[in-house]
Order: C-alpha cells, then sequence, then structure tokens
C-alpha cells in the first residue's frame, strides 16, 4: 500500500510531462507536414548527366 503513495504521483507527473511535450511539438508545427518529407524523396529527378566522362568511356567500352 506504501508503494502505491509513490506510484499515484509520479504516475500523474509523467501524464502531465507526456501533455505537455504534446501540446508542445503542437505548437511548434511538428505535426504539420507529415508526408512531405516522405514524398519529397519520391520526387527527387535522378539525371545521368552527371556521370564522369571516364565512367561514360567504359560504358562505351563494355558496349562494343
Amino acid at each position: 500500500m506504501e508503494s502505491v503513495y509513490i506510484l499515484i504521483p509520479i504516475s500523474i507527473i509523467l501524464a502531465f510531462m507526456i501533455a505537455y511535450f504534446f501540446w508542445w511539438s503542437g505548437k511548434n508545427g511538428q505535426f504539420d507536414d507529415l508526408e512531405g518529407p516522405a514524398h519529397r524523396i519520391l520526387m527527387d529527378d535522378d539525371s545521368t548527366d552527371g556521370l564522369t566522362s571516364s565512367r561514360q568511356e567504359s560504358e562505351n567500352e563494355s558496349e562494343k
């Protein structure tokens, strides 16, 4: 029974801390754009213009 006197206040304090951090993150915009970063990687354009000349030459030789 004595442990309940310790555990109940600790759990109430922990619940208030979790609620505060959830409120703080919502206020600071942490939940504004949840899908943007996930879709941004898919919209990245990968171009082959960045190949170096030595790599292009080795690819041309391997095609022959």
